[in-house]
């Protein structure tokens, strides 16, 4: 240590008990040695001082900091800090391990199905477009919607209303340009609304570029498409027939042989065995997801068999219906799902944002083969789609009855692969609007049924106001299927939007005309009207979706069957540890009853209803052994219990992953 160097603190006080010492260091000596011996002696009775001092130099500070008292509580500073942050990092790694996984965007919220031609006109042309769809994006939220799928845009001839594309990269001019397409996704997702796109993959348009290069026999494109030998009037290849009935095979004479349609013959099918890229484009855009549609038609036998007959008695001449045929060769062919799970390979290259995760759900009809239908579903080591479209609840109409209503729903959950998520659906743009199918007294109850059930809704437009189908004359058709086959029709369900009792149902301000008829009763079942309605369609919907999402039994909860009956179907969404549990007691029947569940020992005695759909019920304290309900009602009941009934009937329950709730600290966690 060099003192030499040392200036002493002009404000030190002595800390000597006698306080003797009054040499501060300020003096200036006379004679410079006898100084610097004063100064070296004052340094050494600084340096014996018991106490630090303020703007002590290094070489102090460094003594003073290895004497004991001072050591010892540093130290145990140090290892209480480390000790604690070892804690928190473990405590942290167990949260994360023992958490279940979070819930992505398109299971947290319904779907909603947007037919943009009926949607909302936005420039009087009597036809919807995006801006007019960009337009009432606040409807969405008053849903509480965050999904929102709209059926095709891109351009197209319009013989199957965009399902037949001329180019999978431009927008229809019918329905605004590519602009306004990127300003309605950049508006949806500020207002943290999902695009999904109608994706058609199977087919497409017989004006698109490569079915034109393919007929010229161009080199890259020859095989774009099914083509196979025949003459324009001789045998078809086979006996395989279209969707819409009659032949899939059409004679080309530019090309001289015969190409596959499994549509219409302006919808030539694609050989996806030759390989195609073509959604990159819109994952590039940002596009949230995409619904695969007609998935099961992507691949035919290569070798053209004829298909076997449903009746072989019948003349093979009178074979003309898709009903006529069993499809063995023409639906659900080997490599289907290697090709959808090369698609989801791709758009999952687009879901590594946070956030930004790219849904796939497939669309395919395959009625009593629900086997079929479940491999669609991704599995713990491949992705494919995050779940297929259910349609049995379309079927709801066949039987009011609590039992059908309870068979429709099961025949989906007990072949569900253990842990995929469910999804529901009652209605689309080519089945009939349940309100007309099933009826005006059962729209409620089939809402709550839909909202209330463990998975993804899907409501198609107007669902949440109870449109029904429109009266269209034979010479008001524009389906193509419904040209070929007045009865077979879809123009009913797809009749404008009514947003309110104005001109044209608010659906389209500026003109007389819209492309097909408003619904008489526009006036009363409408947007505007029925949000001024505590006890209207809409309200009923918006609370029944924001139950859904504010209440976690209903979301990550148990779904177990209760009671079911001629009439009612009853089931319970609870959750371990949450101290809130849902009964729903739902009424399809055609008549008034009280139903019994005093047998459900979990079920306290009494019960509260939180909402009927007939609203003079709602907030009523019921017996469990009398629970009245009305043809077409239906009956949220709240309760709470200690008892779960999952774990005393395991056989009756479903969840797609366990999940128990801590209230103390208000977290999930895996159970």
């Amino acid at each position: 240590m060099e003192l030499g160097k040392w200036s002493p603190n002009p404000g030190f006080q002595d800390a000597e008990p006698d306080g003797a010492s009054d040499n501060t260091g300020t003096a200036v000596p006379d004679d410079k040695g006898s100084n610097a011996g004063a100064v070296e002696s004052d340094m050494i009775e600084e340096y014996t001082q018991i106490k630090p001092y303020a703007g002590m130099p290094k070489e102090v500070l460094l003594m003073y900091s290895s004497q004991a008292r001072y050591r010892i509580p540093r130290e145990i500073l140090f290892w209480l800090t480390v000790a604690c942050t070892l804690a928190l990092v473990a405590l942290t790694v167990t949260l994360i391990a023992l958490s279940p996984r979070c819930m992505s965007w398109w299971q947290a919220s319904p779907v909603y199905q947007v037919y943009p031609r009926s949607f909302r006109d936005s420039d009087g042309d009597g036809v919807g477009d995006l801006k007019g769809i960009q337009e009432q994006l606040d409807h969405f939220q008053y849903l509480n919607i965050k999904s929102v799928w709209i059926s095709p845009f891109y351009r197209s001839p319009m013989r199957d209303f965009g399902y037949d594309v001329e180019d999978f990269q431009a927008i229809d001019p019918l329905f605004g340009t590519m602009q306004d397409f990127e300003e309605l996704l950049a508006e949806m997702h500020n207002k943290g609304l999902k695009l999904i796109m109608d994706f058609i993959p199977n087919h497409t348009s017989d004006r698109h570029r490569w079915f034109n290069l393919s007929r010229t026999g161009d080199p890259r494109y020859r095989d774009y498409y099914v083509w196979a030998d025949c003459n324009a009037t001789g045998p078809k290849p086979n006996n395989w027939v279209s969707v819409f009935g009659n032949s899939s095979w059409t004679y080309d004479e530019f090309r001289g042989q015969c190409y596959l349609h499994q549509f219409l013959k302006e919808q030539p099918d694609l050989n996806f065995r030759n390989p195609h890229d073509i959604i990159n484009f819109w994952l590039k855009k940002g596009v949230d997801g995409f619904r695969m549609d007609a998935v099961k038609h992507l691949l035919e036998a290569p070798h053209l068999r004829d298909e076997p007959q449903v009746d072989p008695k019948k003349p093979p001449e009178s074979v003309t219906s898709e009903w006529d045929l069993h499809h063995d060769y023409t639906t659900s062919q080997l490599g289907l799902h290697d090709l959808l799970r090369e698609w989801r390979a791709e758009m999952d290259t687009y879901s590594r944002e946070p956030g930004r995760y790219r849904f796939m759900v497939t669309e395919s009809y395959d009625y009593h083969e629900v086997d079929k239908t479940m491999m669609y579903y991704s599995t713990p080591l491949v992705k494919e789609s995050d779940f297929p479209f259910n349609f049995y609840l379309l079927d709801l109409p066949q039987n009011t009855s609590g039992l059908w209503v309870r068979h429709l729903v099961n025949l989906w959950m007990a072949n569900m692969p253990q842990g995929r998520w469910a999804n529901w659906v009652v209605g689309n743009h080519d089945k009939s609007r349940i309100a007309s199918s099933a009826g005006q007294t059962y729209t409620r109850v089939i809402n709550m049924l839909l909202l209330t059930l463990p998975g993804t809704p899907t409501t198609y437009y107007g669902e949440e106001i109870g449109m029904e189908n429109i009266n269209v004359t034979e010479s008001q058709i524009q389906d193509p299927a419904g040209k070929y086959n007045a009865s077979a029709s879809r123009d009913p369900q797809r009749s404008p939007m009514q947003w309110s009792n104005g001109t044209n149902a608010g659906f389209s301000n500026n003109t007389n005309t819209t492309w097909l008829p408003v619904h008489p009763d526009y006036r009363s079942v409408n947007v505007e009207v029925q949000k001024k309605d505590k006890d209207s369609v809409l309200a009923q919907y918006s609370f029944l979706s924001n139950l859904r999402q504010s209440e976690l039994p209903f979301l990550r909860g148990w779904f177990c069957y209760v009671h079911a009956d001629a009439t009612v179907f009853a089931y319970i969404r609870e959750m371990d540890g949450h101290d809130r549990a849902f009964l729903m007691v739902l009424n399809f029947g055609r008549e008034s009853v009280d139903t019994d569940l005093s047998s459900v020992l979990e079920l306290p005695d009494q019960l509260k209803v939180v909402m009927s759909t007939n609203r003079v019920n709602d907030d009523k304290v019921l017996q469990k052994s009398h629970i009245p309900t009305e043809a077409g009602e239906g009956l949220v009941i709240q309760y709470s219990t200690h008892s779960r009934f999952h774990a005393a009937h395991p056989g009756q329950c479903y969840v797609s992953e366990k999940a128990c709730y801590l209230k103390v600290m208000d977290i999930l966690h895996k159970c």
